[in-house]
Parts: structure tokens; sequence; C-alpha cells
């Protein structure tokens, strides 16, 4: 009868349970066979003392299934219509999880791939992870095994390490190299490639102008170069040379070393009125690390203040030896606005390149260097480059960095078609599928399939190469890190604390790192690749601690609404060098509210940055003190039954105006700062109080009392905007 007992009991519970788990079932039915089991009172097992419904309840119990309601037993009966229901069996196998494989050092975007899911998934997972936070780029190398194991298994997945793929560095042979030097008997006489350096606003570019019939000055913003020029002059003696144009502005250093390393004689003008100045003597040490040729040009010989003996000592300082003073640099001066002697100087570029026998190969794969790059609304991206060797037609593949291209046009410095470019020719490419950076070398590949194995093997080593360099960081500011907290426990230990083992409190989703203080975000954008590198080589040198810069975004071509929605969204402005702005991105700029700087001089560029980013810090509050009081006497009044404190005193300077703000001081210590209750003039209430005057005092705070020796100032308060303390340095 026990044993009945139970077994109902938990059948009952077995019936509540119908719609559970199957783990629950599983123990629902261990349960249930160790209550048939049950020792009755006679001491025998319970099956022998029950019912045939009993036992089957007992053989019920032992099956593996999952009916536990009346009616399967009721299904079993002979005169019963009802179909016994199937068993519903368990599944014994376990959840097949599907796999990762992970090494070490990886990048969040690697883990990203791995795991087949996006970096802002990585990026939330991250989050809660310990020491997850660190890694908030997808370039950022995660160097803790650990953090990746844990991000793969809170992302649902199991984890296989193994090794790093090394299919990159074993197709090392799949990068296109420069072909060995040519065989002497196939060279031919080329033009001299010949770069015209020097300082800012010297005349480099009117001197290019008159050698080719052209006003190149009109057409430069503000009147100062901005790009380098290719351009190809065919002298009087049928002779041609190929003159690249350099800036001479400070921002332009970069452009300036690209000239030096792409020529082969440096033409370095100087000014007679103004001498040997900043620029020059930059242009004088990339022409020396380039180790080419120097040809003096001393312009501007036709000015009434010109010296030209002065500019030659001056040259001489700076270790440019002409041939007057026993050197092998040859002088000439000229006049590039009225044409003075620049036949002399041309001679001059002939007779040394002669002495080069500079000579060229027209066959064999093209080799040259990218001058410059840019984006045309029209024609798509554009690359000057400067042909080196063989002969470029087109239809050919050509390699720049990582980028390539097949060429579908040539053009010269008129805008007219070419048909092929020789060594030594100035040429704008047109055809590129990206843009290339100004100063990368140009190659020639044999075939669109193999550009691509060369573009993956080259964006893979500056993959791994930026890798190797945030590695570096990393292990240097783990070091730093380190090191600062031996010494912070070095100072505890010495000061006696003990370190506690509270556990640390992992960063939470909610808790975001913030800039603190004034930021201002830019988008930057520019007509040639040139010009944003010059532009950010200046940004570099921010270090102003008032206002954080942020670089959103930067890149070459006109604004786009892309460029507009990314400005907005950080609550920053476009500055734009030298490009135009859509009507249609206008329109969408000032319905956003979204601030676009239009510039075409570098010099207003970098004053309205200066201005804008100014307007981002917050205002000052100066105290422009009116006037000075010194209390020689305390005394007690009273009015309406109370005691007040009077300050008998003598204005010493300036004078003591009622309405404006009063603070007491005390030995240099600041006691009160507000408005005066009162402020009479023997009995009188006046509004102010001359210097030399006396005075009575009072103020609003009955506690106070003031002391024989006070100073009273009376002052005025005044916001004032405060002005960015970074210079760009010209």
């Amino acid at each position: 009868m026990y044993c009945r007992t139970v077994s109902q009991h938990v059948q009952g519970l077995l019936r509540t349970f119908h719609y559970l788990s199957p783990v629950l079932h599983q123990e629902c039915r261990t349960l249930s066979s160790a209550a048939c089991f049950i020792i009755s009172h006679d001491g025998q097992p319970p099956e022998r003392n029950m019912r045939p419904h009993a036992k089957r309840q007992v053989t019920w119990c032992q099956r593996r299934s999952l009916h536990l309601s009346a009616e399967m037993f009721a299904a079993k009966s002979k005169n019963s219509k009802k179909k016994v229901r199937k068993p519903v069996n368990m599944n014994k196998k376990g959840m097949n999880m599907p796999t990762a494989q992970i090494f070490n050092n990886m990048t969040v975007a690697q883990l990203s791939s791995a795991i087949g899911k996006g970096t802002d998934h990585v990026f939330e997972v991250l989050m809660f992870v310990k020491d997850g936070h660190k890694y908030d780029s997808e370039e950022a190398v995660i160097d803790d095994m650990m953090v990746i194991q844990e991000a793969v298994k809170k992302s649902g997945m199991k984890c296989q390490i193994v090794a790093r793929n090394k299919s990159a560095k074993e197709k090392e042979a799949c990068d296109v190299q420069r072909q060995p030097p040519p065989e002497p008997e196939v060279l031919v006489k080329r033009s001299p490639v010949v770069t015209i350096m020097g300082h800012v606003d010297h005349g480099k570019t009117t001197l290019l102008d008159y050698l080719r019939q052209s006003n190149v000055v009109d057409q430069e913003f503000g009147g100062i170069t901005q790009h380098i020029g290719a351009f190809k002059v065919k002298l009087p003696s049928s002779e041609s040379i190929c003159f690249l144009d350099t800036p001479g502005h400070a921002a332009f250093s970069a452009m300036r070393a690209r000239g030096a390393q792409v020529t082969d004689i440096v033409v370095l003008v100087v000014a007679a009125d103004d001498g040997v100045m900043e620029q020059t003597q930059e242009s004088i040490q990339h022409a020396q690390a380039a180790g080419v040729p120097i040809i003096v040009a001393i312009n501007k010989i036709d000015k009434e203040d010109a010296n030209v003996e002065r500019a030659k000592h001056m040259l001489l300082e700076h270790q440019i030896l002409l041939e007057e003073f026993g050197g092998d640099i040859q002088a000439v001066p000229i006049s590039a606005l009225k044409g003075t002697n620049v036949d002399l100087l041309q001679e001059a570029i002939v007779t040394q390149a002669e002495l080069m026998e500079l000579k060229g190969d027209p066959g064999g794969l093209v080799e040259g260097r990218i001058v410059e790059a840019r984006v045309d609304p029209k024609r798509g991206k554009l690359a000057t480059a400067v042909i080196q060797r063989g002969t470029l037609k087109r239809g050919t593949h050509l390699v720049a960095g990582t980028a390539w291209a097949k060429v579908r046009g040539m053009f010269n410095d008129q805008g007219q078609p070419l048909q092929e470019a020789a060594p030594a020719t100035p040429v704008e490419i047109l055809g590129w599928k990206e843009v290339p950076s100004a100063g990368d070398e140009i190659l020639q590949v044999e075939s669109e399939s193999m550009v691509k194995n060369v573009i993956t093997w080259r964006q893979q080593q500056a993959t791994e190469m930026k890798m190797e360099e945030a590695q570096k960081v990393i292990d240097q500011r783990r070091e730093e890190h380190r090191q600062q907290h031996r010494e912070e426990m070095r100072i505890r230990h010495e000061a006696g604390f003990v370190r506690s083992n509270r556990k640390r409190m992992q960063k939470t989703k909610e808790a975001v790192d913030s800039v603190e203080g004034p930021q201002f975000s830019l988008v930057l954008k520019g007509d040639v690749d040139g010009s944003v590198e010059a532009i950010l080589d200046t940004l570099d040198s921010y270090d102003s601690k008032q206002c954080r810069l942020d670089l959103v975004h930067y890149g070459v071509g006109n604004v786009t609404e892309s460029d507009v929605e990314l400005a907005e969204a950080f609550d920053g402005e476009i500055f734009a060098f030298n490009v135009e702005l859509p009507p249609s991105v206008r329109k969408m700029a000032a319905a956003r509210k979204v601030p676009v700087r239009m510039h075409n001089v570098i010099y207003h560029l970098f004053n309205e940055l200066r201005d804008s980013m100014s307007t981002r810090l917050p205002t000052l509050v100066e105290e422009d003190v009116i006037g000075e009081a010194r209390v020689l006497q305390v005394f007690y009044v009273t009015e309406s039954r109370k005691k007040v404190c009077v300050a008998g005193c003598r204005c010493t300077k300036g004078m003591l105006d009622k309405k404006r703000n009063f603070k007491v001081m005390r030995q240099g210590e600041v006691l009160y700062e507000g408005e005066l209750s009162s402020l009479k003039h023997f009995k009188s209430e006046v509004d102010s109080v001359k210097m030399d005057r006396e005075c009575g005092i009072s103020i609003d705070d009955q506690d106070f009392h003031f002391q024989v020796g006070d100073e009273i100032v009376c002052f005025e308060t005044k916001e004032v905007e405060q002005e960015i303390d970074w210079t760009p340095g010209f």
C-alpha cells in the first residue's frame, strides 16, 4: 500500500511536467523508477504485492520514452479505439557547435573573419571580456590568447588553434621587381629631366612661363605654386628638356623631396634681392641628398635692390661652390620676367646634360615615377608621371604601390593625346583603378592576372607592416605601464600599504570612453594626392592641448554627400582645397548645417582652420578691476534691531561702483565675493565713490565681520574668447 501511494504521487508529478524539457523528463523518469522499487512494509519488492495495473506502471517507468499521461495506458487496452502514440526518443548526441580557427596575435579584423561575423559584433563581445576594451580598432592586434578564446566562446563557437597563415610569405615571387640594367648597345640619348627648386616667390614658375611661352602663374591661386608641374619644353636648338616645377612654400617639403629624386639636374632659383632663404636651404639639402648636379639661376636682377654678389656669397656659406670661387657649379644671372640671359641658362642645362651623357632604354618593360595624382570629376583618376625606361603605350598594365591601371589614354602637359611616351617624357595617364600615391614607382606587368597577384601580395605586406608597427607600440606601452606599475607598487609598499585581493570589475557595455574637453572633427578633401599629403604633414605638427584634433577622413576629389554625412555624424567641418562643391552637395550641407570651407590658397586654409578650432574653445572669464579700498576702522550700527558690521574705508585706487561686484581679501585670501548692501559717503547713500574719498561699506552677509587692514576690490567680469595656441609654422 505504501509503494502504490508513492508511485501514484510520482505519476501525478510526471503529468504536471509533461511539456517540460527532455532533461527534466529524464530526471523525472529516474525518480519514477526509484519510487517503484521502494521496499514495502513486508520487506518484499512492491511488484509481488501489486495489481496488474501497478506492474504496468513499473514496466512503463523503465522505458526510455516521454509518454507520461494516463491516456497511454487506456490506449493499450484491447477495447480501446484510441491509437497508441509513438514514443519520442531522446537525442543522446550533444550540440554540434561551429569551429573557429584562431592563432596568436590576431587583429580584430582577422578575428571577425574567423568567426564569420562583422567587426561590430567583435567589438561588442570584447566589451564583456576581461581586458577586451583595449582593442578599439580593426587593426588592433589582440596579443592575449585568452581574450581571443573568450571572444570566440561568447560568440557561440569552439576554438581551434592553428598556425598563422604563411601563404603571403611563400608568395614573395608574386611581386614585380625592376629589370636589371640594360645592355649599353640598346641605350639611346634622351632628354634631361630638370627640376626647378627654390624659395617661395623667387620666380620659379615665371621662369618656366618664359621657357614655355605660357602663363602658368596666373592659373596658380595666390600667385604661388601648390602642385608639381611636369612640362616638356622644346628649345630653339631642337633639343627638348623635361621640366618639373616644385612648390616653394614651407608646407610642400615632401613635394620638393620627390622632385629631387626624379630629376637629373636641379636648377636652384635664388632671388637677387632676398638671397638664400629657408626653402632655398632645404632645396639644397634635397639636391645634395639625391646626388644630382646643381645649376644656380640668380633671378630678379632687373630689380633696383638686386645684389648678385651678395647672393653668391650667401650660397658660398651653404657649401655651394660656384665656378668663380673655384667650384664646379654654374651660376647664371637672369631675369625671368624680361627674359634676360634665359638663353644662357638653357645652354648651361644642355652643356651639363651632355657632360652627364644621359641615355635611356626605349625597349623592355616600362618603368617610371608618379609625380602627382588627382581625381577628375569627368575623366576619373589621373596620375602625372615621368617615364624613366621603356615606351608607354595604350593597353599597358601598370602597378604603382597598391594601385594599378590599364592605360586607356595618355596626355601631354597641354592636354593633347599621345600615342606613346618615351623615356624622360612627362605624361598624364588615364585608367587607374585607385589613386596612386605621389612618389610611387611605376612598373609594367605583363597580364591582368599577374597584376592582381602583385596587388594582393603588396596589400598583405602593408597589413603585416602595420601589424608589426602596432605590435611595437603595444610592447612599448606595455613596458611603460609595467614600469609605472612597479614604481607605484614600490611607493605603496614603502608607505606600508598592502595589495588588495579584491576582484576588478570588468568594463560593461555601457562604460564608453569619452573625450574630455573640446574636440574638432575634420574632413579633408584635396584636388591631388600631393596637396593632401602636404596638408597632412602640416597637421602632424599639431600639438595643442587646448582642443583635440580628430581627422575623421581625408581623400582626393570633390566633396561628396558621404563626406557631408560623415561630418554631420561627428559634428565636424569639411575643409576642401582647390576642389569643387557640387550644387546638390552644397544644398545637402546647408540643410544639415555642416560647414564646408572651400580654399584655393594653403595660407587661407590653415588660417580658417585655426579660427574654426578657436570657436570650439570655452570662453575665459576675466576680472577687470575698477577700484580698490582699504578698511581703516570697523564699527557696528543698529538697523531693524540688528547689529550690522560697517567698514570705514578709503578708496585707494580707481573708483567704487555700487552696481559692480565686490570681494573682500585678507592676507591675499578671498573671504567674501558678492554685492554691497550699502555704500555711504558720510550719511548719504551714494552709487559711487571716487579715489581718496572715505566711505562706509556693508554687505548682505550678516555673519561676516570686517577687520582693519582688509582690502575691498570692486571689479567686473567679462568673457574673453580663447585663441588656439598652435601655428602651422608659416
